[in-house]
């Protein structure tokens, strides 16, 4: 399944990332796609302020993975930019969904891209800028697996109730 939806401005992207983040149940993996500055930070910005998050978020591109415990649920927020692919298996990431070795929470994982081998259950999320000289995006999501799909469905709905008119696509 797949839906877009659109920002006007990076305050309307946190508002989208805002309302999914109230849908978000522990054990959830965002994969955010898309180029510098094409608002994956902003968008994982409004999650946190969705997860009723007090701190500020930045990208985590020379800490690598930015770990947010205060929130209804535990944030990680992981960049991979400044690694190549072959270097993000040491940084062992799965333990981050498994919930061993730390609580269950949402995974936020910027350039996942570069991830080394695919997930079976994920939301891609990608910001895509529509002009050089404005904040305005088209967000597309994709979801893989079951349980992310009946996420996005819920995002769709929620999306159709505020009015946003999403595009949804199946596959």
């Amino acid at each position: 399944m797949q839906v877009e939806l659109y920002a006007v401005n990076a305050e309307a992207t946190q508002t989208i990332a805002e309302v999914l983040a109230q849908l978000l149940e522990p054990g959830a993996i965002l994969l955010l796609k898309g180029n510098l500055g094409s608002g994956k930070t902003t968008f994982v910005q409004g999650l946190g302020r969705g997860l009723n998050i007090k701190a500020g978020i930045t990208s985590p591109t020379f800490t690598l993975i930015d770990e947010y415990h205060c929130g209804r649920l535990p944030l990680y927020h992981i960049d991979l930019y400044r690694l190549e692919s072959s270097q993000v298996g040491s940084l062992h990431l799965q333990e981050y969904w498994r919930g061993a070795d730390f609580p269950l929470g949402v995974v936020a994982i910027e350039w996942a891209e570069r991830l080394p081998t695919s997930l079976q259950d994920y939301l891609q999320i990608e910001p895509i800028p529509l002009s050089i000289d404005t904040d305005e995006r088209k967000i597309k999501f994709s979801a893989r697996g079951e349980a992310h799909t009946k996420l996005l469905e819920k995002l769709a709905d929620a999306a159709t109730s505020r009015g946003w008119q999403p595009r949804s696509q199946p596959g």
